[in-house]
């Protein structure tokens, strides 16, 4: 008997190493303020994106990724995979202490996975709660002070629990790629995920005493600049996992946190005002100016680039619907684990996985107490507007009186935001 158990406990745990095994690394690229018009593998004109552009002609584009119109309900959002109307709408800086449990690296920590996160964290004033990305499932960590000081030039960050005092000469974002590079190096034997919660392209924190520090060039970088910067780094992070020998066994997954912000800061003047030029991108021959904080699609539509080497389809695009819940889910398809109940997301899965549509039929983003439901042509605003969205970023036509098509797709939608009211 005890023999039997022996071998009985060798196969189990044969099995769940084999396991393991094949389920692949996840590498989340969250990059802030980014809107599609910003890449050229979307259309952008204005800023060259070669690295992103290769990664998505090498895998799966997505023309339908939907974002809330701003950074904290996003990311949220895309932790738990429920609205943040379902957590109370949680005050900037905020994480529900219900809801620590239940985010997508609590889900995957559980199934086997090595959890890291890097960059911007926002959820609290992690120098006043040193263990909260433990808290919420990773392992170890690696955040910018948000609203507590610089994350660009002398960035203060801190990481698992401590501040490090090595890093006064160095670039933030170069600091995040280097200790996600280190974390899968030293776990790549087994699954690992890695959230590079980027803090590129966002503008420098604006409500500290003083100004934070000008770089090498005697000011901010402009968002141009910022751009490459964002493109070199997602380079830096795909070479990286190339050098490793991982990178067949990994999916990279790159979105954008909200819309292209309408300004961005460039220099602190001698007054101690900062100067904010707008932020204006061509886009497939027109000029689009940042709609960040719109529910229009200049603030909730943003990129999807998916690749996986020989698993994802390269050089496809999408036309799937997806917004911000349905990341925790797919992680957890991917994963093969079950994702829990009641989350508001539909797992994009089965277009990672097999190349088959995915499920959601309506996408869905709120915004101080306003919200929509859409699907690809046609949007349905909380207050009873009903429009047509041409594909044109920034473009709506508002619906007074619908044909029988737009009827039928009124009331689709109608239907779905009802639901969302009484669940």
């Amino acid at each position: 008997m005890v023999a039997r158990c022996l071998v009985l406990l060798s196969l189990f745990v044969s099995t769940s190493t084999a396991m393991a095994a094949e389920r692949p690394n996840i590498v989340f690229v969250l990059s802030d303020d980014i809107g599609v018009e910003a890449l050229g593998c979307y259309g952008g004109e204005s800023y060259p994106t070669p690295r992103l552009d290769e990664l998505a002609k090498g895998g799966t584009r997505f023309e339908h990724c939907y974002s809330m119109p701003v950074c904290h309900p996003s990311r949220v959002c895309l932790l738990t995979g429920r609205y943040p109307f379902r957590l109370g709408h949680p005050k900037w800086g905020s994480f529900r202490k219900q809801d620590e449990q239940a985010t997508f690296a609590q889900l995957l920590k559980k199934a086997g996975y090595h959890t890291a996160v890097a960059g911007k964290w926002q959820l609290t004033l992690l120098g006043k709660e040193l263990d909260h990305p433990y808290r919420l499932g990773f392992d170890e960590y690696s955040l910018f002070g948000w609203h507590e000081g610089p994350r660009y030039h002398q960035p203060l960050i801190w990481q698992n629990g401590k501040r490090r005092d090595d890093v006064a000469d160095r670039y933030g974002p170069d600091v995040y790629v280097d200790f996600l590079l280190d974390f899968a190096r030293r776990h790549r034997e087994k699954p690992f995920l890695l959230y590079y919660s980027m803090a590129l392209c966002h503008d420098v924190t604006d409500d500290l005493k003083a100004p934070v520090p000008h770089g090498p060039k005697g000011r901010y970088e402009s968002y141009a600049e910022m751009v490459a910067e964002m493109d070199r780094e997602v380079g830096r992070l795909v070479d990286g996992l190339d050098e490793l020998g991982v990178r067949e066994k990994t999916l990279i997954l790159f979105t954008g946190d909200n819309g292209t912000p309408t300004a961005s800061y460039l220099r602190a003047l001698p007054n101690g005002k900062l100067e904010r030029p707008k932020v204006v991108s061509r886009f497939r021959g027109e000029t689009i100016p940042g709609g960040k904080g719109s529910l229009a699609d200049g603030g909730t539509l943003v990129p999807l680039i998916a690749n996986w080497p020989g698993t994802v389809t390269a050089g496809s695009v999408a036309d799937d619907l997806v917004d911000f819940s349905d990341f925790l889910p797919t992680f957890a398809q991917v994963a093969g684990v079950k994702p829990p109940d009641g989350i508001d997301g539909r797992s994009f899965g089965p277009r990672l996985l097999h190349d088959d549509p995915a499920p959601r039929t309506w996408a869905f983003a709120e915004h101080r107490g306003k919200s929509w439901v859409r699907d690809r042509r046609f949007k349905l605003y909380s207050d009873g507007r009903f429009v047509e969205v041409p594909g044109r970023i920034g473009r709506e036509r508002r619906i007074e009186k619908p044909n029988e098509v737009e009827s039928v797709a009124r009331g689709r939608l109608a239907k779905a935001l009802k639901a969302l009211r009484t669940d």
